[in-house]
């Protein structure tokens, strides 16, 4: 009882926040909001409590186990075993994989695999949220292409999208996460939690872009995604996309180490003035959003304080302080926390997504710069809603 009471507040909580900033409520269709979030419902029980799911979430955490073993081949040819010896452990087990990751993932795009499973996909989840098809297909690529290289493939089609459309695009970005970056979740977070994660996170959007940005779309276009590498060899696609790999893993890296230094010294700074670390006072914002999502709430200023932390830095961050203390907590309180943190939804996303559309479209990049604290703000109660469905099925 008490976890249905919890995931009711959630709901509530979620639909008042997404409607305060609500551009046209009139256009609010529930039905669609009511068949998303029974299905999610029945996904995430799939995925945590069914024997069927959990098959599937060890099979899939198996895959990228063997992938991470070939990673570690190339890793340690080029350091030297360094990573079997315990040195450098996050940067050469955790960031390294992303390279051989993007190079897979460039080899399924190279060969056409990937457009058709984004196709089919995106077609049966547009049948379900009520969005065009533009939309659903966008949240299936941004799954598996990431942040920055997805909108290269509507790249022809992004000067022609309303204002609107193009705010659901940039959210569906941010509320999702690579798949060149799951495997470095894996080593971080428990599998299951991820595996939901990356599928929740995909109807949670849709619900709450459903309140915040409710439009209907008229006419559908016939979409013709783009060939993001069109005219190139298999192997400048392969080094490409291997580079392109090695960045991610540079930045996420420089990133690290910024972030987790700059927070040290605030920390040591709030502590010197006020007897509290700047995460401390963190924790208590966010300790009621924690326990509205099914936290308990002796635990919910630790949940809370992660929570803020990888809003204001990032994931890798949150998930490394949830590491130092994951065996201090429930495990229901670890499941919901995890699945919160794996999405892009803070503050260095909006200069990611915007730099990218930018690149390709000046004013589209504008407009969604225009509205990089909004894009925040309803990835935020998303990756709440993920966390709030986790919480009714744990």
């Amino acid at each position: 009882m008490s976890r249905i009471f919890h995931f009711i507040l959630a709901l509530v909580v979620v639909a008042i926040l997404a409607l305060l900033v609500s551009r046209d409520r009139k256009n609010i269709r529930l039905r669609y909001i009511v068949q998303l979030l029974v299905i999610e419902i029945l996904l995430a029980y799939f995925f945590l409590n069914s024997s069927i799911g959990l098959g599937f979430v060890q099979g899939f955490s198996a895959l990228f186990d063997k992938l991470l073993g070939y990673a570690a081949e190339g890793t340690g040819f080029v350091f030297g075993n360094m990573n079997k010896q315990g040195l450098a452990f996050f940067f050469l087990n955790v960031l390294c994989p992303i390279v051989f990751i993007s190079a897979l993932i460039g080899i399924l795009q190279h060969i056409r695999l990937l457009p058709w499973i984004i196709r089919i996909i995106g077609t049966l989840l547009s049948k379900v949220n009520g969005m065009g098809k533009l939309e659903s297909f966008n949240a299936v690529s941004s799954l598996i292409l990431g942040q920055s290289e997805n909108f290269i493939a509507y790249k022809d089609i992004l000067g022609k999208m309303s204002e609107r459309r193009m705010y659901t695009m940039a959210a569906t970005a941010m509320s999702t996460v690579s798949m060149s970056i799951v495997g470095a979740y894996m080593t971080m977070l428990q599998p299951k939690y991820v595996v939901a994660a990356l599928v929740l996170n995909m109807f949670s959007t849709f619900v709450v872009l459903s309140l915040i940005n409710p439009y209907r779309v008229e006419k559908e276009e016939e979409l013709q995604m783009s060939n993001l590498h069109a005219g190139q060899s298999f192997f400048e696609m392969l080094g490409e996309y291997i580079l392109a790999g090695f960045k991610v893993a540079i930045i996420v890296a420089a990133m690290l180490i910024g972030f987790i230094a700059i927070i040290s010294a605030i920390n040591a700074l709030f502590n010197v003035i006020f007897g509290i670390s700047f995460q401390g006072i963190l924790g208590y914002i966010f300790f009621p959003f924690a326990w509205v999502m099914g936290v308990p709430a002796h635990e919910a200023l630790r949940v809370g304080s992660i929570m803020a932390t990888k809003l204001v830095s990032n994931e890798f961050v949150a998930m490394m302080d949830l590491q130092k203390i994951a065996g201090q907590l429930s495990p229901r309180s670890e499941g919901i926390l995890s699945v919160f943190l794996v999405s892009f939804a803070n503050f260095s996303s909006i200069g990611i997504v915007a730099g990218a559309i930018k690149g390709l479209n000046e004013h589209q990049g504008n407009v969604v710069s225009r509205f990089g604290l909004k894009l925040v703000y309803g990835s935020t109660l998303v990756s709440v809603l993920s966390a709030a469905v986790t919480g009714l099925v744990m």
